[in-house]
């Protein structure tokens, strides 16, 4: 049943580029095969379930791991962004992702080249590390962005087990248990991850990341509703604080942080073609929940909204709220954990004469 439901909803909202049938297909592909090389129109390769996608994603799970990304723990922060930013910070949430979109989609494009005998776009790079090299040389361009790509990736990863830590301490402040060994137990819970080796099976975890992202909203957000009786929509204003918009311009920057994985969604996508709807539609989806939750946690709220606004909720309800963060946290934590061990794997562990290293596999 709870299948079936599921299939009838995604049937009523998913937009019309992410929908096609079996016999729509060849006709699908066909199209897109210029722009995006997705193998002229094969159906078969166009199967989930065909052994030549085995380990790859659809539109769907693309989709699903970009809300991982940018509908992060972050979101917590944003009614304290709109607090210092006002209507420009709501706008920012809006302005920002559709600047992330866009620049997600040419960093994209950098990995094409025109087919010197058709003209056609053709893939002929696959990795930032080989933009790089084009953009500074092979000798230093890729080894430097390989290198913040992993600080990057390992720092986030550190994040979210040191935010598991913090937001269990903070549901039993009183326990025996201090931040140190909660985050110990969250790194014990989460060495199953190791054996993950494909994007398929982390796109299943970050389907339920977003679940848990639902929950938290709609906990939240109804806990504000039953306050609706006290908001005061003139506390938002257009005026800008260039001390304090600052803050806010960086909490909500800071939650788009999806480019880092994009040549490898886009790789591992059964169907490119759709790549660019799947990222429009991910990110519209961002903006709308980000703008919804920010303002109405602000108007809840008013002056007394906390950094983290679980903590203006009460005793109860935070200790909920902070094990539901815990949860997806954990989830949260697969995604940056994969691209990091890709990373390395397709840099060290190809194989002589590829990499310095034997395969690990």
């Amino acid at each position: 049943m709870f299948l079936s439901a599921k299939d009838f909803v995604s049937s009523k909202i998913t937009p019309d580029c992410l929908k096609a049938s079996k016999d729509e297909l060849k006709t699908f592909a066909e199209e897109a095969k210029g722009k995006f090389g997705v193998g002229g129109g094969d159906e078969k390769n166009l199967d989930p379930d065909h052994p030549e996608n085995k380990g790859k994603i659809t539109e769907w799970q693309a989709a699903w791991n970009i809300t991982n990304a940018i509908q992060g723990m972050f979101i917590v922060s944003l009614p304290y962004g709109v607090m210092h930013g006002g209507y420009w910070g709501i706008l920012a949430m809006v302005g920002v992702a559709h600047i992330c979109c866009h620049t997600g989609k040419i960093l994209v494009e950098c990995l094409y080249e025109p087919d010197p005998e058709t003209g056609e776009p053709k893939k002929v790079r696959f990795s930032y590390n080989e933009v790089a090299q084009e953009c500074f040389g092979k000798r230093y361009g890729g080894k430097i962005i390989n290198a913040a790509q992993l600080i990057e990736l390992l720092m986030t990863c550190i994040l979210y087990v040191v935010l598991c830590g913090d937001l269990l301490i903070g549901a039993f402040p009183l326990g025996q248990i201090d931040t140190r060994s909660y985050m110990m137990l969250c790194g014990i819970t989460l060495l199953p991850v190791a054996f993950l080796k494909n994007l398929r099976g982390v796109s299943k975890l970050s389907f339920w990341n977003g679940v848990v992202h639902v929950i938290i909203n709609a906990v939240v957000i109804g806990y504000c509703l039953t306050r609706a009786a006290s908001w005061d929509f003139t506390i938002v204003s257009f005026k800008i604080d260039f001390i304090s918009f600052p803050i806010a311009l960086g909490v909500i920057v800071f939650s788009y942080t999806s480019q880092i994985f994009l040549p490898t969604l886009e790789e591992n996508m059964i169907d490119k073609s759709k790549f660019e709807c799947m990222l429009n539609w991910s990110h519209v989806a961002a903006a709308a929940f980000k703008a919804t939750f920010g303002y109405i946690g602000y108007l809840t709220f008013k002056e007394d909204t906390q950094e983290e606004v679980v903590n203006n909720l009460s005793p109860g309800l935070k200790t909920v709220v902070n094990i539901i963060l815990v949860v997806k946290a954990l989830l949260s934590y697969p995604l940056p954990y994969y691209a990091a061990c890709e990373l390395v794997e397709k840099e060290l562990f190809q194989g002589k004469p590829k990499t310095v290293m034997p395969t690990i596999w």
